[in-house]
């Protein structure tokens, strides 16, 4: 009996060893090309942690976010920030728990992005921006709009996320499926077999853009990269979106809010006509405008079309 405890200790400490080394070269491998380079940007000391941020060209601000993922981060608007930054001061940042900015260990709220958006522009920014957020940042931006009006000018949302997914909550099950992630060493692998090159191709080819023999490889290993800094603590920000916590809900807000609210949708993601008439029905006061032949991400595919929408509803 104590052979077989002693070699079941034996196998388990050298299995978590084995874990560990894999989980360190995917953290090594992942970064090597840096891609993410934070020369051109600076930090936000924000009290949860240092947030990643750039800064580009003069004019009235417009405040960039991202989509809510793990691998996202400002590089999502790579395509189309330089072009904005012409008539506009433009700011990017890479939201807590993604990009470059920190990745503390720590249940990451939907409220403790209202906060982010919020200390950003009081601290940051100093004057009242309009906001341009993507699909699962969309409650944040509406959020922070709800809470000080006075704060913020227009809202434009690209293929904002549907209020039923929004609504869901946490719950037992939920909170386990959180509870696993989270562990040191055996969670971080969880994490990062989730976020493989493979996987994230996958995910653009089927998700994020409509023609997917367009995907440029430099955009996979950028987001491949941004899920991998900082040796996997990203699955931290994984753990508390799977587990519900980032989510609210936002119909309230909708019904009271009395900036401008446009919406744009990608006419390749599934059931965005009916998720944006969702919108409207709550506050009909809402714009919408629909781009052909993209997916989630036009930002990134269809950046000149994109363009063309965003400058009409920015000089409205």
């Amino acid at each position: 009996m104590k052979k077989q405890v002693r070699n079941f200790l034996l196998l388990s400490t050298l299995t978590t060893i084995s874990i560990y080394g894999i989980n360190k070269a995917i953290s090594i491998s992942s970064t090597l090309k840096n891609l993410l380079k934070t020369d051109k940007g600076n930090f936000f000391n924000w009290r949860y942690g240092n947030v990643f941020y750039t800064k580009q060209g003069k004019g009235s601000p417009v405040l960039l976010i991202h989509d809510l993922n793990s691998a996202a981060s400002s590089y999502e608007w790579e395509k189309i920030s330089k072009h904005l930054a012409k008539r506009h001061t433009v700011y990017s940042l890479d939201l807590l728990g993604c990009g470059r900015s920190n990745k503390p260990n720590m249940t990451y709220s939907n409220y403790l992005f209202v906060q982010l958006i919020t200390d950003f522009t009081k601290t940051i920014i100093g004057a009242k921006p309009d906001i341009i957020a993507t699909g699962d940042s969309t409650s944040f931006a509406l959020m922070a709009c709800n809470m000080e009006p006075d704060h913020f000018k227009k809202i434009i949302i690209i293929n904002p996320a549907p209020l039923e997914e929004l609504s869901k909550t946490p719950n037992k099950r939920k909170n386990t499926l959180k509870f696993f992630i989270d562990l040191p060493i055996f969670g971080t692998l969880i994490y990062n077999l989730a976020y493989t090159s493979r996987s994230i191709r996958r995910t653009f080819y089927k998700n994020y853009y409509y023609k997917s023999h367009l995907v440029p490889s430099k955009v996979i290993d950028t987001y491949y990269e941004a899920a991998h800094t900082e040796n996997g603590q990203g699955k931290y920000l994984l753990s508390s979106i799977k587990s519900h916590y980032t989510n609210i809900n936002i119909i309230h807000a909708l019904k009271k809010i009395n900036n401008s609210i446009y919406l744009i949708g990608s006419k390749g993601n599934p059931n965005i006509e009916e998720t944006i008439h969702s919108y409207i029905s709550y506050n009909p006061s809402i714009e919408a405008s629909y781009l052909q032949e993209s997916k989630y991400l036009p930002q990134l595919e269809v950046p000149d079309k994109l363009l063309e929408i965003l400058n009409l509803y920015l000089h409205s």
